[in-house]
C-alpha cells in the first residue's frame, strides 16, 4: 500500500500517517534529486541594459528588463534542469525567462525585480539538491585579451558571425574571454557594463564554454576588461 492517510482527530486537528512505501519512495526520490551536480550558480544583481537586452533576444520565456535581478544556473546532467526549474519556480514569484538542455549540461535564468525573491528561490533549490554556492564548480579562463585598432576585414566579419548584440566597427577594441563553464561570462558581462561605456558584441553563456566579446574606445575596453577579470576572480574565492 502506498500513500498518505489523513485521520481526524478528537480536537479537531488531522494527522497524516505515511506508510513505509510512500516513505521509501520519497527517500529514493530526494536522493535523485542530491545527485544533481551544481556547475554554475551566477547571481546578478541588478541587469544592465545591454545585457538585459541581448538575453531578451534568446530568451523563450520571460523577458528581462534592465534593473531585474537574475540567477543563472547550470547543472549536470542535462535533463536534470527539469527539476531544478520546477523546485524554483514552485518556491517563489521568480519568472522563467530560458532553458536549455544540452547535451551533457542544463542551464535556466530566472528573473524578478526583488533581489530576494531571485535568491529565495536559489536557496530553495541549494537545499534540495543539497549543495551550496560555494560547491559550485569553479571559473577556468581559456582564454582573455584585449585587440586593439581592429581592422575593417576583422570587424565585417565579426558582425557577420551569429552574434546578437551591436556591431563592432574599424578601428574599436575589442575585449575577448572564455571560460568553463560557460555561464560565468554573464556575471563578466554584466560588472564590465556597469563599469566602463562599452558595446556589448556577443555573449555565448551555454555550451562547453561560455564567450564574450566586447567593443569600444580603448580605455574604455581596458577599464571593462578589468572589471569583467575582477568578477571572475570573485566567484573563484
Amino acid at each position: 500500500m502506498t500513500g498518505t492517510e489523513v485521520l481526524p482527530q478528537t480536537s479537531g486537528a488531522s494527522c497524516v500517517i505515511t506508510t513505509d512505501s510512500e516513505i521509501a519512495r520519497l527517500g529514493r526520490q530526494n536522493s535523485h534529486v542530491q545527485q544533481i551536480e551544481l556547475r554554475t550558480y551566477v547571481f546578478l544583481d541588478s541587469l544592465q541594459p545591454q545585457l538585459a537586452a541581448y538575453m531578451g533576444t534568446v530568451s523563450q520565456g520571460f523577458l528581462p528588463i534592465p534593473g531585474d535581478a537574475c540567477l543563472w544556473m547550470e547543472v549536470s546532467p542535462g535533463m536534470a534542469v527539469h527539476r531544478v526549474t520546477d523546485i524554483a519556480l514552485k518556491a517563489s514569484s521568480v519568472r522563467l525567462g530560458q532553458m536549455v538542455v544540452e547535451r551533457a549540461f542544463g542551464s535556466l535564468a530566472l528573473y524578478h525585480r526583488d533581489q530576494s525573491t531571485v535568491l529565495h528561490s536559489g536557496d530553495v533549490v541549494l537545499d534540495a539538491i543539497g549543495s551550496t554556492v560555494s560547491r559550485r564548480s569553479s571559473c577556468e579562463v581559456s582564454w582573455t585579451e584585449v585587440i586593439r585598432a581592429i581592422t575593417p576585414d576583422h570587424a565585417v566579419l565579426i558582425n557577420r558571425q551569429n552574434r546578437r548584440g551591436s556591431m563592432i566597427e574599424a578601428g574599436m577594441s575589442m575585449f575577448i574571454l572564455e571560460t568553463e563553464p560557460a555561464g560565468y561570462v554573464l556575471i563578466a558581462a554584466n560588472e564590465a557594463e556597469k563599469a566602463s561605456n562599452i558595446t556589448i558584441v556577443d555573449v555565448k553563456g551555454v555550451g562547453a564554454f561560455g564567450r564574450l566579446t566586447l567593443a569600444g574606445k580603448e580605455g574604455d575596453v581596458e577599464e571593462a576588461a578589468a572589471a569583467a577579470m575582477r568578477a571572475i576572480d570573485q566567484i573563484n574565492r
